[in-house]
């Protein structure tokens, strides 16, 4: 059986089949909903149902909680049909013209920038073109079915491989598997297969607003993608780059961001470290990165907002932001870097 569901505000339809979400749904058929991270941990996809009915799959509490449940919220990537909808949802422009493909790639160089961070620099074969928005992430196809997310960290028009940044999290199945804690490891010439590109985050070029990035950790890499794109367009948006880290040496290219400080008259950096010990001899700005955004710009209503990185750092970047420093619903865009942690918090 399927359902039909229709969009409020611009009267789109599309049929949902018992099996799929409503997200699958929507990007088959060509209607592109804002997502992140596709499994109920980053709530980019929270939008409401204003007639029918769903159920949902599994999800954390922090993106959709029993309350906002209740009130008709909605996350389209863990939503199942029950009857036919009428959904209030975003629309995203610009990333329907970009075909979805698998692609195999070989390990080009793999390095290690901080311990607990790998640069991986990735070939694709010598005839293949991979289109891509900056700010958009891929899936690694892994042998036994499943599947691990990351942000591309290069500008698509760059020549060269693909670069990924990744954060070793103990245990995790991809991640023992590039910092060696399994045998075999990942090592330079293996060959690997992805899926991409996918997600809706990425720079909206309508817009002259100016920009305040928010990074903590990896979650810097689809930022630097769209920060080197916009300087390969001379683009002059006045840009606020805030990235967060436990301690110094989580701003792992912080000697990069300092140059473009150098090089672009419109770029700011401005390092925030949560956690620093006494031998790191810090002397910037301290604290949780959101809220050093919060504690120079009390309002927000003139700028765009690009938030990457936990969950926990971009659920509460949207909400204090929103509540607090009156921030346009529609102007913050994010992505979650989740792992299966995220999803026990339900």
């Amino acid at each position: 059986m399927s359902f039909q569901v229709t969009l409020k505000t611009s009267g789109k339809q599309f049929t949902v089949s018992e099996d799929e979400t409503l997200l699958e749904a929507a990007l088959r058929q060509g209607i592109n909903l804002p997502y992140g991270c596709k499994n109920g941990a980053c709530g980019s996809c929270k939008g409401k149902v204003l007639e029918g009915q769903v159920s949902h799959g599994q999800h954390s509490q922090s993106a959709l909680s029993s309350a906002d449940e209740t009130a008709g919220g909605t996350l389209f990537c863990c939503a199942h049909p029950e009857s036919d909808l009428l959904i209030e949802a975003r629309e995203v422009q610009g990333a329907g013209d970009l075909a979805i493909r698998k692609v195999p790639c070989r390990v080009n160089t793999i390095t290690k920038p901080s311990a607990d961070v790998a640069i991986l620099q990735l070939q694709l074969p010598a005839a293949e073109r991979f289109q891509f928005l900056a700010g958009q992430y891929l899936e690694f196809l892994l042998k036994d079915g499943q599947r691990r997310a990351y942000s591309i960290a290069n500008a698509p028009d760059q020549e060269g491989p693909l670069e990924l940044h990744i954060r070793h999290l103990p245990g995790g199945l991809f991640t023992d598997f590039v910092f060696g804690a399994v045998s075999p490891a990942l090592k330079e010439k293996d060959i690997l297969r992805f899926e991409g590109p996918l997600g809706s985050f990425f720079l909206r070029e309508d817009s002259k607003k100016p920009i305040i990035f928010v990074a903590a950790g990896t979650g810097f890499a689809p930022i630097k993608s769209i920060i080197e794109q916009m300087q390969a367009k001379k683009m002059k948006r006045p840009i606020q780059l805030y990235w967060g880290g436990r301690r110094p040496g989580d701003l792992y290219l912080n000697d990069l961001c300092q140059t473009w400080e150098k090089e672009m008259s419109n770029f700011k950096y401005i390092p925030v470290i949560s956690d620093a010990l006494a031998e790191d001899v810090w002397q910037g700005r301290t604290g949780f990165v959101h809220q050093a955004v919060m504690a120079d710009h009390p309002s927000l209503k003139e700028f765009q907002v690009y938030a990457c990185g936990a969950p926990v750092m971009v659920n509460a970047a949207r909400e204090d932001f929103s509540s607090q420093c009156h921030l346009p619903e529609e102007e913050f865009f994010a992505d979650s870097f989740t792992s299966a942690a995220d999803l026990a918090t339900n």
